[in-house]
Formats: structure tokens, C-alpha cells, sequence
């Protein structure tokens, strides 16, 4: 399946009712989102099952691949374009025989043996960091801008940078071959979400140029 990782939306649903969730959702898909991943660490499955559905409705309008963040079983029960797995998760290998060849499988590298491994192992595509302190995640480990570019030198998939990214601290990505950036509190906790994908995705294109 052929996606494009430029601007990687991760969610965050924790403060906000439902409609207005779903409002940023699209919000931030009009702004020009390529790929999004629908994450959530405290539902349910059945809560998983049907807030992805409703995301998946909104996504395939704009036909945008709906990625599912660490759930195999809700990425089946929804038919959503794929799923990502993190270190402490599934590991790619298993993923990959449960979802089958055509789906998008996404990993979360934070060394190039890491990285390695994941490419083996059947994974479409990497996240790389944190590269900034972030405030999704209560510990976040992290990573040198000199192994997100080792990274990209190890594996012939697309790699993205993730963590606490966004439109005013990307200079630091600048001269490293990476396919896209990720962005959650940047786009999710703006004003508007369409603004700040356009500008994030904006000033990725300047530092790529």
C-alpha cells in the first residue's frame, strides 16, 4: 500500500469530549495531514473499536491512511490501513503475520540495531526519537539527532523524527534524510489544527529544500 509520511498526526483524546475530538480530527486532515495514528492507551477495546471507527470514516474522506497505534486487534476489527508497534509492544515480526503483506506496518526505533531489526522484521516504516522532551508521555528517552541520521543511512524504508516537534524547532532535522515528521501537542492542542498542519508541514518542506 503506498502512503506518505511527510506529516504524521498522532492523537491525543485525553481532553476532549468526543465531538470536539473528532472536530480536530478533521481539522487536521483539512490542513494537510498524510498519514494518522490513532492512539489511545486507555479505552477499552470496545472503546478503541468504535472511536476508530468513527476516526476511519473521516480519514478515508480524505483518504488518508488510518494508522492504528499498538492494537492488532483493532486494527483487523476496523480495516484500518495499518498499525504501529512500539519497543515494549508486538513485536514487528508477529504483526507482520497477523496483518498480512498488504497492510502498512509502522516501529518505533530508537538504535540503528533497533532500526535494523525492524526493516527485517517486515516494518513499512520507522519513528525515530524523542527528539525533544514531550508531554504525551510520562518518561521519554531521548534520541541524538546523530542516530536519527545513522538511522536513515541503515534502512531503505521511510524514517520520521517524533517528539515534542514543531513548527519553530525543526533546524535541528535540518541536512538528515528523513521522510517526514510527527507531530501530536503541536496539532492537537492548537487553536486550530488546520493552521498548524499547514504551517508544521510548511516548515518541514523549508528544511528539506
Amino acid at each position: 500500500m503506498k502512503f506518505d509520511t511527510t506529516l504524521y498526526f498522532i492523537t491525543d483524546s485525553t481532553t476532549f469530549e468526543e465531538d470536539e475530538f473528532l472536530r480536530r480530527v478533521r481539522s487536521a486532515l483539512e490542513g494537510g495531514v498524510t498519514i494518522l495514528q490513532l492512539r489511545e492507551k486507555n479505552r477499552t477495546t470496545r472503546e478503541y473499536i468504535d472511536l476508530a471507527v468513527k476516526v476511519h470514516e473521516i480519514t478515508k474522506e480524505y483518504n488518508v491512511p488510518l494508522i492504528i497505534d499498538d492494537r492488532v486487534d483493532v486494527m483487523l476489527a476496523t480495516d484500518a490501513e495499518g498499525v504501529h508497534v512500539g519497543a515494549e509492544d508486538m513485536p514487528v515480526a508477529t504483526a507482520r503475520k497477523l496483518i498480512g503483506k498488504d497492510k502498512i506496518l509502522g516501529a518505533t526505533a530508537k538504535t540503528v540495531e533497533a532500526a535494523k531489526k525492524a526493516y527485517e522484521d517486515g516494518a513499512d516504516y520507522l519513528g525515530v526519537g524523542a527528539i525533544y522532551p514531550t508531554t504525551t508521555k510520562v518518561k521519554t528517552v531521548l534520541t541524538s539527532t546523530e542516530t536519527l541520521d545513522a538511522i536513515t543511512k541503515a534502512v531503505p524504508i521511510p524514517v520520521n523524527a517524533i517528539g515534542g516537534l514543531n513548527k519553530d524547532n525543526l533546524d535541528v532535522l535540518k541536512g538528515i534524510d528523513i521522510e517526514g515528521v510527527c507531530a501530536v501537542s503541536a496539532i492537537m492542542k492548537a487553536d486550530s489544527p488546520k493552521e498548524a498542519a499547514i504551517s508544521l508541514k510548511e516548515a518541514f518542506g523549508r528544511i528539506r529544500s
